[in-house]
């Protein structure tokens, strides 16, 4: 009996992931307790706990991290590497990210088939996959301005996801209005697992631009990203002035990443540069003359509505005029009473990918807090501190994009600035050496961050996204993706600093 039991729960564990996932994990909590309680090592033991958890992330297609991680971050607490009130500061501060995924994502569900409608229209009339791309990222990059990089990476996961359901669907053998299990190549025909192989690296190409395009936008304006928000505040920053403090070293980025966009998709490398074969564009061409001729009053209706929504959601955020996540619960009551969506258990499906995600994020604040209560970055900010000038600058920069790349970028930000905001505070800094200082931090939060999953919200909700295993777009591979883009960024926004300062 006992040993049934045993072999159950060795099965029921981590469920249907791999046996050498599974043992590499409990070896993970064994090993933490004896850093901590045998050899008195919490600092070691910290930084062990953080590239565990980056495990998880780095692993996600083989297993959610929710689960691994949760697990690291409960035995963390555990052994007091941090306290469930740091965790719930930690929480609390980000509250804001928390409810922008809890109600936008929802949101932009209710908008997919406006998305879609729109972003057929423009997959099948630009032919070009080199001026597509660019048209993706530039995109990316002036919505994240405006609005903010997870909002604009719900979209764009909002229209891969509809694209691929679509041809998956008759890859499979079935017509548009069939019911289908998109996760599933089983019923996929032979004829069709090269052009869906293909569709896939077509999707991830066009995913990955979209993606950095967010970061571009995103480091430009005080609502781009949540620590931009928080820098502005610190330095009493309003909305141009934020702008025109980046602009020297946004802009520059902003074309630098664009070019690398081009040249990526020219020289097909890094996993860029596939074509929409033609036959999946004969699909959607079918599908999308299909669904037009048999759209009827309601549904065009619908698509309508949703385009009126959507202006109010730009209008709402572009102007500041409540916080992310109350403008999505707007969305969602504008898109659902307008287009009599009122059954509960079609409300519940807008929730099912932001959940899962926002309970992750939590988990992700437990390790940050860890990160802050074992003063794991302290070494790298004394030795920042040593230097003074453009020097001190650049290293700003370099610092916060490497710890942001192991950690997430709005805690590298809160970090650094608190420690400048308390020097210049005590009369260490001038105001101008602190509004340099604060650029670089920005900056260096940023750019370099696109380098890992991890080190941007909008790369980690991709990465752990229901698009992502369908596209086969794991961490290791948004990682090498992300490598030309990372090189080209960072040295364009270090040289900016240095020489345009």
């Amino acid at each position: 009996m006992a040993q049934t039991t045993a072999q159950a729960l060795r099965k029921n564990f981590l469920g249907n992931s791999p046996g050498w996932y599974k043992t590499t994990i409990v070896v993970f909590l064994i090993v933490n307790p004896i850093l901590v309680l045998v050899l008195q090592q919490p600092f070691i033991a910290g930084w062990v706990l953080v590239l565990q958890f980056i495990f998880t992330l780095a692993m996600a297609l083989k297993c959610y991290p929710l689960q691994p991680g949760g697990l690291l971050a409960v035995q963390a607490i555990i052994l007091g590497l941090a306290t469930p009130e740091a965790v719930f500061h930690e929480a609390e501060v980000n509250f804001p990210v928390i409810m922008l995924l809890m109600f936008m994502v929802a949101g932009i569900y209710f908008l997919r088939e406006m998305l879609l409608f729109t972003f057929t229209k423009i997959l099948l009339g630009v032919k070009s996959k080199m001026l597509l791309s660019f048209m993706f990222s530039i995109t990316a990059a002036f919505l994240s301005a405006f609005l903010d990089a997870l909002t604009v990476t719900a979209v764009i996961i909002t229209v891969a996801v509809g694209f691929y359901g679509v041809y998956h669907k008759v890859a499979s053998g079935k017509h548009f209005h069939h019911d289908h299990d998109a996760s599933s190549d089983e019923e996929v025909i032979e004829l069709h697992r090269d052009d869906l192989e293909q569709f896939r690296a077509f999707l991830r190409s066009l995913m990955m631009h979209g993606a950095v395009g967010t970061a571009l936008g995103g480091v430009t304006t005080l609502v781009g990203e949540p620590q931009n928000l928080l820098i502005a505040e610190v330095m009493d920053w309003e909305f141009i002035e934020f702008f025109l403090q980046m602009a020297h070293i946004s802009m520059p980025v902003l074309a630098v990443g664009l070019m690398t966009c081009l040249a990526l998709e020219k020289l097909k490398i890094f996993g860029y540069g596939t074509q929409l074969s033609p036959k999946v564009r004969e699909v959607l061409e079918q599908y999308d003359a299909e669904m037009s001729k048999k759209r009827s009053k309601a549904e065009s209706t619908v698509i309508i509505v949703q385009a009126v929504v959507a202006v109010v959601l730009i209008i709402a955020l572009g102007l500041h005029l409540a916080e992310p996540g109350v403008v999505g619960l707007l969305v969602i009551v504008l898109a659902t009473a307008l287009n009599g969506i009122t059954e509960e258990h079609r409300l519940g499906h807008a929730f099912e990918e932001a959940l899962p995600f926002t309970a992750l994020l939590v988990v992700f604040f437990a390790i940050v807090a860890v990160i802050h209560e074992q003063h794991l970055f302290s070494p790298v900010i004394d030795y920042v501190m040593t230097y003074d000038g453009k020097t001190q600058e650049a290293l700003f920069f370099i610092a916060n994009g490497v710890l942001s790349m192991i950690s997430d970028n709005v805690f590298v930000a809160t970090v650094y600035i608190g420690e400048v905001a308390q020097m210049f505070d005590a009369g260490q800094l001038t105001r101008e050496q602190f509004d340099a200082l604060a650029v670089a931090i920005n900056t260096g939060t940023n750019i370099p961050s696109v380098a890992t999953p991890n080190g941007q919200a909008a790369f980690l909700f991709l990465l752990t996204s229901a698009l992502a295993p369908l596209i086969r777009l794991s961490y290791g591979r948004m990682v090498i993706m992300a490598v030309p883009y990372t090189i080209t960024m960072s040295i364009a926004g270090l040289l900016a600093l240095w020489y345009l300062g």
